[in-house]
């Protein structure tokens, strides 16, 4: 099953996030999987200092990380993202791959709530935006899925 994302972003990684053995450290993970986030929030119309003027704070719930192979010093990676919105929460699901052999490197799903006044809540700025994403995504898969139907018949 081919894996649909709502955003990629292409990084490096550089000497000083790796340890000793030359493999990027485990907690650095985690920044690249925050500031990926942080560029496809961006791009789908949301700013964390608006939001935070708002009142509206977002924050990590839960990361749970897979690590599949590890990054070294001067590899180039993509970090893929899909979201989904849940309740509460806003579910991050974020592969990272290598380059250029799409070596699986980690596997992540971060989820995120928002706190408005000490509260967790959702806000309708946020889940709209999440849920433009989620229609074009489910429009392209149904684009695919029409896609092969064709050819099969053809």
């Amino acid at each position: 099953m081919v894996q649909i994302y709502d955003f990629e972003l292409e990084l490096h990684v550089r000497d000083y996030e790796c340890d000793i053995e030359g493999i990027v450290n485990n907690s650095v993970y985690l920044y690249y999987l925050e500031h990926a986030r942080h560029e496809f929030i961006k791009t789908i119309g949301l700013d964390f200092k608006e939001l935070l003027h708002a009142g509206i704070f977002t924050v990590v719930a839960r990361a749970d990380l897979s690590y599949k192979t590890p990054l070294r010093s001067g590899d180039t990676f993509t970090i893929k993202i899909r979201v989904e919105h849940s309740g509460v929460k806003y579910i991050f699901y974020q592969d990272i791959y290598r380059l250029p052999d799409n070596k699986l490197c980690l596997k992540g799903v971060i989820t995120t709530t928002s706190l408005i006044n000490g509260r967790q809540e959702t806000t309708d700025v946020i889940v709209n935006a999440i849920e433009k994403v989620v229609a074009k995504r489910n429009k392209t898969c149904q684009d695919f899925d029409r896609a092969i139907n064709r050819n099969r018949e053809e």
